[in-house]
């Protein structure tokens, strides 16, 4: 940051040293200063092992309730406080703060009696709480991530990361996969409900603990696990891989090439009627009653209602698609870019527009193809976002005009076939994913795999063998 023409210089070196220890208050790293530095091993996962993340619903007790409160909210504090840490000692003093530096100001944080509160919580989780806001600048430094923001009560999602000295784990030998999970600061274990078993014989690698809008508790659970990828699904005399062209829409959310549809389930028009007259219960209710307060729950519930049975609904549908196929192609699509705010004259509509485009949540759905292409061994190809799918005759490769957004069927002018909208797009998505899925597989050495996702806008620079 200081190295720019006319940019500050960042102050570093001893005179960094005595601005962190005298005006921000944190100590010199003291620990094992008189022994050699070992260098720090990270928790490395196996060439065939992967992460896996099982989440359970939880339901607990009085005083578990009112740890995990305090657990939630010292890790809210914490951050905040990181934050104004680092963002005031570069303001202020021009001296950059990491990871460990906020560490050492915790521990004077818990030891000092105005904050002595922190110490009824497990210092790992605290230091989690830092290591996301480590990340969130990194995010910020090297990507497209935006400046850390505050955290606030009620608007952020409350929540607390255990890693592995933070809890224990006492599988059940009559039930493998399920067992006991004790927290830290807590005697008793957690009332978790068991939906499915985790892998025999695996200790969790981490937890997080969440508390939605709602008043739900649920646990994440990750491990890791060897999943064996699913038989390769070939077709035809010349055994190519089955591929399935997937055209995102709002008239259905899914249309495949074969012509199969899948209905949008419209959740937000479903509940809308309901939704609106709890809502409107709200804003009748007096600023911090308990009348407020329970109205503002069952809009929460009604919301996660709508959640769930949207990622219910996405889930089903990518691995079943997963499963029958073994390419799979889609459009990039910018949800973005798509939904933004309209203004002037027809803004009401485009308004209904972005509502069903966002209760579509077609960035999930491409989310859960990607992770479960590389799980069980298929291919997710990307067409480039301006690929003429839907204006291009899919029978004679002739591109007509642009087609507005009501128009569902159309006759090509060259070869007189008649088009429904999203099939013939759904067809032209399969056929140039599969020339870019050739394109990819031409260049790989003998014996190896084609890649779990292909994007049309890295291989624009390829060469034509490639």
């Amino acid at each position: 940051m200081g190295d720019r023409a006319g940019a500050p210089t960042a102050v570093k070196g001893e005179e960094a040293r005595r601005v962190k220890r005298e005006a921000l208050g944190i100590g010199d790293r003291r620990k094992h200063q008189t022994r050699s530095a070992t260098p720090v091993h990270g928790h490395a996962r196996k060439a065939d092992m992967r992460h896996r993340l099982y989440r359970f619903r939880f339901y607990p007790s009085e005083e578990q309730a009112e740890q995990l409160g305090r657990t939630f909210g010292a890790c809210r504090w914490v951050y905040n406080e990181g934050l104004s840490l680092r963002s005031g000692a570069w303001k202020r003093h021009r001296v950059s703060i990491g990871f460990a530096e906020t560490c050492r100001a915790l521990t004077g944080w818990r030891r000092a009696a105005e904050t002595g509160w922190l110490a009824e919580v497990s210092s790992t989780v605290l230091q989690q709480s830092l290591r996301h806001l480590d990340q969130a600048f990194q995010r910020f430094f090297k990507g497209p991530g935006r400046y850390p923001r505050r955290k606030r009560k009620g608007r952020s999602p409350d929540g607390a990361v255990y890693v592995r000295t933070g809890f224990r784990w006492v599988e059940d030998p009559e039930r493998p996969g399920t067992g006991l999970i004790t927290l830290a600061k807590q005697s008793r274990p957690l009332d978790v409900r068991w939906s499915r078993a985790l892998p025999a014989g695996v200790v969790p690698v981490r937890l997080s603990v969440t508390r939605d809008r709602a008043g739900r508790y649920f646990v994440s659970v990750l491990v890791e696990e060897r999943i064996p990828p699913l038989p390769t699904v070939l077709v035809g005399s010349a055994r190519e891989p089955k591929a399935v062209g997937l055209d995102l829409g709002l008239a259905s959310l899914v249309t495949l090439d074969d012509g199969t549809k899948v209905a949008h389930p419209r959740l937000l028009r479903r509940y809308g009627e309901k939704l609106a007259r709890v809502q409107r219960e709200l804003h009748r209710k007096v600023r911090g009653s308990g009348n407020r307060e329970k109205a503002r729950r069952r809009i929460a519930r009604l919301y996660a209602l709508i959640g769930d049975v949207r990622r219910d609904m996405l889930d089903k549908l990518t691995t079943r698609l997963v499963r029958e196929n073994q390419v799979l192609v889609v459009e990039d699509l910018s949800v973005r870019t798509l939904s933004r705010a309209a203004r002037g004259k027809g803004r009401r509509r485009k308004a209904k527009l972005n509502q069903a485009i966002l209760d579509a949540h077609w960035g999930e759905l491409v989310r859960l193809l990607r992770y479960k292409c590389e799980w069980y061994g298929r291919t997710l190809v990307i067409v480039d976002r301006f690929f003429p799918s839907t204006r291009r005759c899919s029978a004679c490769r002739v591109s007509g005009p642009r087609l507005d957004v009501s128009v569902r069927g159309w006759t090509c002018p060259e070869c007189g076939v008649v088009h429904d909208r999203d099939v013939n797009a759904a067809v032209n998505l399969r056929d140039e994913g599969m020339r870019l899925y050739r394109l990819v597989a031409a260049g790989l050495p003998p014996g190896r795999k084609a890649p779990s996702v292909i994007r049309a806008s890295e291989l624009e620079d390829r060469p034509a063998a490639a």
